[in-house]
């Protein structure tokens, strides 16, 4: 036999030995370099000779080649086999469970996350979304963040920035639409020319607006959003070209947007309309409107920023002010730029209550791996001997090891499976708790996103879990696997020891889970006593009516006609008050805002801005709220248009002291040509923004006012209804009210049905989803924790049969045996709520946004849920330890 087939075979039995390539290495280089020389002896030049023992051992690198597939087959094979031995450890008790924890932990982590990747991580459905900016501006001069952009900024930015490719103004608002049917009123979004183009977005059929289609002088035309299309018109493509009327005013249709068109979260708009604007009476005023902007490339937002700071300052010098109004105080206001991502307004601060609902998820997530890691120790422990032999018989240390990481990767994989299905049915779940609250809903999805998230969950929970059993023992020692079989051992110190830290793991993010779903209770109970500022808020119904020019030419009469449609509905079966205003409490209205000009305020100081409404004279008495001072207002009041006024509390004390103070006080908006008007009452401060945000500091005006906004007459046509009765909600009652409004004016759509404890529980909606889910969590957290105390229990008590049997033999009493097993449950748990509350109070200071009241370090929150995890620690623990109680010392004797 030569030395090439003496090399090749022994390449072969290295390979199938498992050792390794390098190993064979220098053997190889030795024989090569013997042949070479022995062919230098014999004459041959050195290279000649190399070349010549290459050849004579030939064919070497294709047998090592031919190994390596060889070997590849047989790890594929050892994979499979290891694969097919975890499938079928699963149908044992262990494994079930363990897939069962994982699928709960992986499952909700995945619907939490498309949660998050729908809403924070996904890039808005525009190109090049990065580079969209919401404009808008500060007033520091007023101590407003986020004053609205005006018609006169916004023409100076488009026409004279460096920084933008477009800019747009937009907002959006009610309107009425007659003459095709029954008559609706609709959501409208009014934008300038250059809006679609900003977003990069064309209507689907059709077309967009035109620069003079955007100017008074314009023909008035209309884009359909899809929805609406679909729903008035059928989807009838040959709509393109028909007239609708829009507010009175006759609308050509020139467009209808994509299906999957979405603009911020208006997840109700019908049409855009373009806002018309007419330039030669625009003035250094007129904030109210929102904009929009895109960057050009490479271009930063501190770039656009300084930008526009001197482009506010071209503006105010250019353009002419307001009747009213003088240079000084346009001055004080200290205009100053607000940009920030469009993706910003989207999301809003949402964000933050998502990643702490997903850090929370996370901690389920450890709490299953730390409990299936100790099911597999039970299970490893029961296979060591097994181990112990096999690595006596020649398997290695990997081949061992890796058998034990193929068995837990089998389990994740199993958990990540059923984990999927979990999530579905627990996103559908998230979906309806935050319907109402959370932004960017048709974005959230099991995509492919998502899918690689659960992915890298499954195989990061694998590694967790399956790599303390490869710790412990893939390196079986013979002696102690010897031990394990013999009688005189009772209980493995050494084992328990890391059972145990897993499972005060356990205890301890439970505890911190549960201190923050207590946080949460209390939250919810705070805000559940919060004072609205009004009464009986199950009895009162909203709607909202729009009172067109067609119905009404001017204000005054458009205020009888609402005032004429307040009377037939306070006449219906079972309503006992009826009363308007320009906005009802809790119903997601946009708040009007002015600036406030109290009587001797002194040159230089600067203005407040205010919250205002409208009101006709029995909306303070139907709504509940408390008259603290003074009178309110009455119909003489409204018609005869007297400068009176009524306000809230706080803004009494916050502007004079008080509500007995501020009677008969004086004040006016900013504009020095509008009146005067008298306070003549005062009334309780109500939250018409939401239960957790601050009363609004309110003034109530007669709901037709004269010589305001710099307009000699003023009334709003889209006015808010409120309705008390014992019959709110109901279908029958709605349809009542339907019809009385048909019958002052057929052509009035009735609108935004919705009653007063709908906005009640909308304004809690984000506390409640915070709830609910922390809730979940710490449920889920509680009960593998419990599991975790009552595995190790049980498994204490099946090490301790022996000893139990000798104890009770010794004359030792039930409770004393039962009382030995509970308080190695309760010290576990004890040393779990000691590092709990530790990590707790580092991590709760993160709730502090998602709190209202509350301090993230409230003392009966921390004592409650301390004491609940002692008793379930204790319940945990007393179920098996009455099973020791019941050991026969013969048997247990005798078994040993």
């Amino acid at each position: 036999m030569n030395i090439a087939t003496r090399l090749k075979r022994r390449l072969r039995s290295l390979f199938r030995r498992d050792d390794v390539e390098s190993d064979l290495s220098e053997e190889i280089a030795l024989h090569l370099d013997m042949e070479t020389e022995d062919l230098v002896r014999q004459g041959r030049s050195r290279e000649a000779a190399r070349r010549e023992a290459r050849i004579r051992l030939g064919g070497i690198d294709k047998t090592k080649e031919d190994c390596r597939d060889a070997r590849g087959i047989r790890l594929l094979e050892n994979l499979l086999r290891d694969a097919r031995y975890g499938i079928r450890g699963l149908a044992h008790t262990p494994g079930f469970t363990a897939v069962l924890s994982l699928a709960v932990g992986i499952g909700a982590n995945t619907a939490i996350f498309s949660v998050v990747n729908g809403v924070l991580l996904k890039p808005l459905p525009f190109p090049n979304a990065d580079r969209l900016l919401s404009v808008s501006h500060s007033a520091a001069g007023v101590n407003v963040d986020d004053l609205a952009s005006a018609p006169f900024l916004y023409f100076t930015e488009r026409e004279q920035n460096r920084v933008f490719e477009d800019v747009a103004l937009w907002s959006v608002s009610s309107a009425g639409v007659t003459g095709n049917g029954e008559p609706e009123q609709v959501t409208r979004l009014l934008a300038t020319a250059g809006f679609l183009k900003v977003l990069r977005v064309k209507p689907a059929i059709g077309r967009s607006f035109s620069e003079k289609e955007d100017t008074p002088a314009g023909r008035p035309t209309v884009i359909l959003m899809h929805g609406y299309w679909q729903r008035r018109f059928g989807g009838d493509p040959a709509v393109i070209g028909k007239r609708i009327i829009v507010n009175e005013e006759s609308s050509e249709i020139i467009g209808v947007m994509p299906a999957g068109f979405r603009f911020l979260n208006f997840s109700r708009l019908d049409m855009i309309l373009p806002y018309r604007i007419d330039r030669g009476r625009v003035a250094a005023g007129g904030y109210g409107v929102r904009g929009i902007a895109r960057l050009k490339p490479g271009i930063t937002v501190e770039q656009a920023m300084s930008d526009v700071r001197r482009l506010i300052g071209i503006a105010k010098s250019s353009w002419p002010l307001p009747p009213g109004i003088s240079r000084q105080q346009l001055e004080r206001l200290r205009l100053g730029p607000r940009l920030a991502p469009l993706k910003q307004s989207v999301v809003g601060d949402v964000g933050k209550t998502l990643w702490i609902l997903m850090g929370t998820i996370g901690m389920v997530l450890l709490i299953a791996c730390a409990n299936v890691a100790n099911l597999l120790m039970v299970r490893t422990t029961g296979r060591q001997q097994e181990l112990t032999v096999r690595a006596a018989l020649g398997a290695s240390w990997p081949r061992i090891a890796g058998e034990l990481l193929t068995e837990s990767a089998v389990l994740a994989l199993a958990g990540a499976l059923v984990g999927l299905g979990v999530a579905y049915g627990s996103l559908r779940l998230v979906l309806a708790l935050g319907a109402n609250n959370l932004p960017r809903l048709e974005e959230i999805a099991i995509d492919r996103s998502v899918l690689v998230f659960t992915a890298g969950v499954s195989i990061l929970a694998g590694l967790l879990f399956g790599l303390m059993p490869v710790a412990r023992y893939a390196r079986p020692r013979l002696a102690e696997a010897l031990r394990l079989g013999g009688r005189s051992v009772s209980a493995n110190r050494e084992r328990l020891h890391v059972r145990n830290v897993l499972v005060v793991v356990q205890v301890a993010l439970a505890l911190v889970l549960l201190i923050g779903a207590g946080l949460m209770i209390r939250t919810f109970q705070e805000l559940n006593s919060v004072s609205t500022g009004f009464t009986g808020r199950d009895e009162l119904q909203a709607v909202r009516v729009y009172i067109s020019n067609r119905v009404a030419p001017d204000p005054d009469a458009a205020v009888r006609r609402e005032q004429e449609v307040r009377d037939k509905i306070a006449a219906l079966p079972g309503v006992t008050a009826a009363a308007f205003a320009s906005y009802i409490p809790l119903q997601g209205d946009v708040i009007t805002q002015h600036g406030l000009t109290p009587e001797g305020l002194r040159e230089g100081d600067r203005p407040r801005v205010r919250d205002y409404k409208l009101i006709s004279p029995e909306y303070i008495a139907t709504m509940g709220i408390r008259l603290a001072a003074g009178r309110n207002i009455d119909w003489t009041d409204v018609y005869q248009k007297r400068p009176v006024v009524m306000i809230s509390e706080n803004l009494a004390r916050l502007e004079w002291g008080g509500a007995s103070r501020a009677l008969g006080k004086r004040l006016r908006t900013g504009a020095a040509v509008d009146q005067w008007r008298e306070i003549v009452g005062i009334v309780a401060d109500v939250h018409d923004t939401g239960v957790r945000e601050p009363a609004n500091t309110m003034i109530y005006y007669p709901a037709l006012v004269e010589r305001i906004f710099s307009q000699p007459l003023w009334a709003t046509r889209s006015v808010g209804f409120v309705i008390r009765s014992s019959r709110t909600g109901t279908d029958g009652f709605i349809a009542d009210v339907r019809k009385a409004v048909s019958s002052v004016n057929p052509v009035i759509p009735l609108t935004n049905v919705r009653t007063v404890r709908d906005g009640f529980e909308a304004s809690m909606s984000r506390t409640s989803f915070s709830l609910v889910m922390l809730g979940i969590a710490a449920g889920m957290a509680l009960l593998l924790g419990v599991i975790g105390i009552y595995g190790i229990i049980s498994y204490a008590v099946s090490q301790r049969t022996r000893e139990v049997g000798i104890r009770i033999a010794l004359g030792a009493k039930a409770s004393e045996v039962r009382a030995l097993f509970v308080r190695q449950g309760l010290v576990l748990a004890c040393a779990g709520l000691v590092a709990g509350l530790a990590v707790a109070g580092a991590l709760t200071r993160w709730m502090s946004s998602l709190l209202y009241e509350v301090s993230p370090l409230d003392l009966p929150t921390w004592v409650g849920v301390s004491v609940v995890l002692i008793l379930a620690a204790a319940a945990a623990s007393y179920v098996p330890s009455r099973r020791a109680t019941g050991v026969d010392p013969v048997d247990a004797l005798r078994a040993e």
